[in-house]
């Protein structure tokens, strides 16, 4: 596994895994993007005032990740893709990637649905095949982080149905993102600061 490339303390706080050589894509051929997810993720901490916010809007937790790859240069990126098939055209519809720079496409999943994640695996798909992209990367939230969740009595606002690694992870497995080599961190208990 390319893993192995990222900085140990990566590796120690956040549940990685990758597919189709990811990391070794990044490390070596989009030197720029890969410092860039290390030293937003290096720089991220989950703090308590994060998690009870209520919701119903962005969560600060993805405003904050967004935020900190836009400061380093990622956009918003929407495309518009179709299929000619003997001069015939059709839409093929993908939908705004959250994070985008150089043929690296990012996502973060904090706590939507889990369909989301389907719609994320399969926009990759798309933009790979369409060689709009390089690589998916998905930044998540790791299963363990419900216990403190419950312990601040906000258990039932991040349920069973909602984005965490155990409900990505088959989707990956089962070729949600077809050919493209995609990059998964989940956030675990390590980046938790507590406290405000």
């Amino acid at each position: 596994m390319t893993t192995d490339l990222l900085p140990e303390s990566i590796r120690r706080d956040y549940e990685v895994h990758e597919w189709k050589h990811a990391c070794a894509i990044l490390c070596h051929d989009f030197p720029e993007e890969w410092a860039n997810i290390v030293n937003v993720l290096s720089c991220f901490k989950l703090k308590k005032s994060a998690v009870v916010t209520p919701g119903g809007g962005k969560s600060p937790i993805s405003s904050f990740l967004d935020g900190e790859f836009f400061k380093r240069g990622w956009v918003k990126k929407k495309f518009t893709t179709e299929v000619v098939v003997d001069e015939e055209r059709h839409e093929n519809p993908t939908h705004e990637i959250d994070c985008f720079k150089n043929q690296i496409a990012l996502e973060i999943e904090w706590n939507n649905k889990d369909p989301f994640y389907d719609r994320d695996l399969n926009n990759f798909r798309i933009l790979f095949e369409l060689r709009a992209i390089s690589v998916g990367v998905i930044i998540t939230r790791c299963d363990e982080l419900q216990e403190i969740f419950d312990a601040l009595g906000k258990g039932e606002s991040y349920g069973a149905s909602t984005t965490h690694m155990s409900k990505l992870l088959p989707r990956i497995e089962g070729g949600g993102a077809g050919g493209c080599p995609v990059l998964v961190f989940g956030i675990t208990s390590r980046r938790y600061a507590g406290g405000k």
